[in-house]
């Protein structure tokens, strides 16, 4: 297998950080891959994900699986099924509702990301990062509050959730996000125990 995937993408570090919990990270190759807004990359489009989107997984078969959560869970059948995202039952549903969370704050800190970044500087809406801001803070509470994420098994949730907090440090260092919520800062302290959070870390800014 390969995995098309960016060092620095939350998304991809996601999916190295469940391959190597799983067991697999042995089995897959890692080719970078560069997905820029308003540059071209046809390549990629032609032959990998025409959406422009990292990362994707590129089968032996040649068959591409895209999405991180559909990639993960894919990883997680290849794996024996039900390690990190249940079989059945409310948890399957908790953990699928909280990563879909995860996933869209990260959607939103990546839209900040390119709003500051990468439009021009006349161009700048101030009102469309604050609102995607504080879409990814309101998150954050939501977070501060779910016993079930901050101290259970580890889990696809849990995953997403540091991969979220390491976005955080990695764009948004000056942001309080600690201050504001000790419950998190405890968590992400415990997760960064776990070799696969350690080695995942995305490169310095």
């Amino acid at each position: 297998m390969k995995l098309s995937f960016s060092p620095a993408s939350p998304f991809a570090r996601k999916l190295r950080i469940a391959a190597i919990e799983l067991g697999l990270i042995d089995r897959i190759e890692f080719i970078p891959a560069t997905v820029i807004p308003a540059q071209a990359n046809d390549d990629y489009m032609r032959d990998v994900n025409p959406l422009k989107k990292l990362p994707a997984l590129i089968l032996d078969n040649g068959e591409v699986i895209v999405d991180s959560y559909v990639i993960a869970e894919y990883l997680d059948d290849l794996a024996g099924g039900g390690k990190l995202v249940p079989a059945s039952g409310p948890e399957k549903w908790r953990v699928k509702s909280d990563h879909s969370l995860l996933q869209g704050m990260l959607d939103s800190m990546l839209l900040c990301r390119y709003e500051k970044m990468v439009r021009p500087k006349e161009l700048f809406w101030q009102g469309w990062y604050d609102d995607h801001w504080n879409r990814a803070w309101s998150g954050l509470a939501r977070f501060e509050k779910a016993d079930k994420v901050l101290n259970g098994q580890l889990d696809l949730a849990q995953i997403g959730l540091v991969c979220v907090l390491g976005y955080a440090d990695f764009r948004f260092p000056d942001c309080g996000w600690r201050k504001a919520y000790p419950k998190l800062d405890a968590f992400n302290q415990k997760m960064m125990e776990r070799q696969s959070v350690k080695v995942s870390m995305p490169p310095p800014a």
